[in-house]
């Protein structure tokens, strides 16, 4: 075989050669058409709005590959929907092509607690709005901070900054209503439960101070006051007034025993 190509023209060798190399690249080409479906195509269903495992259920059946390209949460569509597919609905695609979805999530994100101690009401609802979370009660408590933030509240509990909470969460707002001129006789706690005192105490806007508790105490709310100050009266055994936003202390105890010398408390 060797001695017929060297036998012919070299020009007869060279056209052979090309011949052959046409017939090669067609092949593959063809082979190249059949592997990657060449010349098949599809229109993109619309999957928008779908849950998610039923959209790509549908996508796949039709023969498209599905990604979940992102997942993100927005509170005025479903959750687990499609928010947005690529390539778009009804779009002319290749078989096999792959389709990307947006899907909005099915668990709530959680978000950052933001500082709002110290600003104007109006201003920390604003706050709240920008941070996904809203307002929930406002309780106006006796502060000179008038109209301002004093406590961030979340379920009853006090929340710093920082803390997550879920999207849309209600955040309840302590604002300060100023002092009054005006005084008001020391309520007599000794005795009452630390939760019944605090209720008086809110009733009566005098804020709480320093609460010493004996040791054993497992349950706040059901330990027992035994002592305040200042007391319900002077050593004259004259009564002690107070004016709202002032500071009362308490010391508690698991169980109650009257003190000997009430008015030395």
């Amino acid at each position: 075989m060797f001695r017929f190509i060297t036998s012919k023209p070299f020009w007869f060798n060279l056209i052979v050669a090309a011949i052959f190399a046409f017939l090669l690249f067609f092949t593959i080409l063809q082979l190249l058409g059949s592997i990657t479906n060449h010349g098949e195509y599809l229109k993109v269903p619309s999957v928008l709005g779908k849950k998610t495992a039923d959209a790509i259920k549908d996508l796949e059946a039709k023969g498209f590959d599905v990604v979940i390209q992102d997942s993100v949460y927005t509170d005025t569509a479903k959750k687990g929907i499609v928010l947005k597919q690529l390539p778009d609905p009804n779009s002319t695609v290749k078989v096999n092509r792959t389709i990307l979805l947006t899907v909005n999530r099915v668990t709530l994100p959680l978000v950052d607690m933001p500082a709002l101690e110290g600003k104007s009401l109006s201003f920390a609802i604003d706050i709240l709005k920008r941070s996904h979370l809203v307002l929930g009660d406002t309780i106006f408590r006796p502060d000179f901070m008038r109209g301002s933030v004093i406590e961030q509240q979340f379920r009853g509990d006090k929340i710093v900054s920082g803390s997550k909470l879920p999207w849309g969460s209600a955040v309840d707002l302590v604002i300060g209503s100023g002092l009054k001129d005006s005084l008001m006789l020391v309520p007599d706690l000794v005795g009452k439960t630390f939760s019944e005192a605090s209720v008086i105490l809110q009733e009566s806007g005098i804020l709480l101070g320093a609460v010493v508790a004996d040791p054993g105490i497992t349950d706040t709310a059901a330990a027992f006051i035994w002592r305040q100050v200042p007391p319900t009266k002077d050593d004259q055994n004259e009564p002690i007034q107070i004016k709202s936003g002032q500071l009362i202390d308490l010391w508690i105890s698991k169980e109650f025993t009257f003190p000997t010398d009430s008015i030395k408390q």
